[in-house]
């Protein structure tokens, strides 16, 4: 049988943690996180990993195997992930990638672009401006020198900015411009699911979720986290809103609330993104798992 991975993506909190369990136990593999956000050990509620219960039900990859000190690419885990999904398919002809981080997922199913190389001085001088002027004045100036980007890169990730940015200034043409690139060639063929719903049933979803998060002890992960706030790791929603509040800019309400706006915010980029890939077989979150193994089985 043709060597296949099975790919879940859509937005956060839609379910696919749960359905990518079930199509593993179907299929009898293991899962690959595709999720950037889970890599992380010392970050546990605030990223939704799996529950030790589903951890122990299917073999997870990727799940907490390092440190916010750790410094781990795109490129890192591409290597990594191609590795692992070789490995199973010795003994097995499907592996299971579930993830909303729409880079890392690219970069399994179909390579990493490439980009020119730039004066390694814009980045220093991207970087100076962000110390001094904050992420939003690096968020207005992605705007207007490319606005595809703006709307489809993890606008919130000063780290992604910057690299769209230096792009940008240095090659004289639009990051997204390079986004182009043919795709690698891959040891199996790919097969896409993605679960939707409609907007306010996603957002309602994010909602309940952040407030089970708080309940869960987000805050107090999040303070004991509060003096590694620098590391870009931690830079990231369902964290830095509570770092504001620790720092007295705000109330724990707003900080809350903030949490749940970005991360509607959020949502609907992952679906900008997911969206343009037209080789996705989408899915109501409430689909029965028959259905969709019924459609992978078509597509073998």
């Amino acid at each position: 049988m043709t060597k296949t991975l099975i790919s879940i993506v859509g937005p956060t909190a839609i379910g696919k943690t749960a359905l990518s369990i079930k199509l593993a136990q179907y299929f009898n593999t293991e899962i690959l996180s595709a999720d950037s956000r889970q890599f992380y050990k010392e970050m546990q509620i605030g990223t939704a990993v799996p529950s030790a219960q589903e951890l122990n039900a299917v073999k997870h990859h990727f799940i907490q195997h390092k440190s916010i000190k750790d410094n781990y690419t795109v490129g890192d885990f591409e290597r990594d992930a191609i590795n692992i999904i070789e490995n199973i398919h010795k003994n097995n002809p499907f592996a299971i990638m579930v993830g909303g981080s729409g880079l890392y997922v690219k970069a399994v199913t179909k390579g990493l672009d490439d980009f020119p190389e730039v004066d390694k001085t814009i980045r220093t001088e991207l970087n100076r401006e962000f110390k001094a002027h904050g992420l939003e004045s690096l968020q207005k100036r992605l705007k207007n020198l490319d606005p595809v980007a703006y709307q489809t890169i993890a606008i919130d990730n000063p780290q992604r900015v910057v690299r769209a940015l230096e792009i940008c200034m240095g090659a004289n043409k639009p990051y997204s411009s390079f986004l182009t690139n043919p795709e690698k060639k891959r040891s199996f063929n790919t097969i896409t699911v993605g679960l939707d719903a409609e907007r306010a049933i996603i957002y309602n979803r994010i909602n309940e979720r952040v407030d089970i998060m708080i309940d869960e002890g987000l805050v107090e992960e999040a303070e004991r986290l509060f003096s590694l706030r620098h590391l870009n790791a931690l830079n990231t929603v369902g964290y830095k809103e509570l770092f504001h509040y620790f720092e007295g800019h705000c109330t724990l309400d707003f900080a809350i609330s903030e949490i749940k706006k970005n991360t509607r915010r959020f949502a609907k980029r992952q679906l900008t993104w997911f969206r343009k890939d037209k080789t996705i077989k989408w899915f109501n979150y409430k689909t029965n798992i028959e259905n969709i193994t019924s459609y992978v089985k078509e597509q073998l």
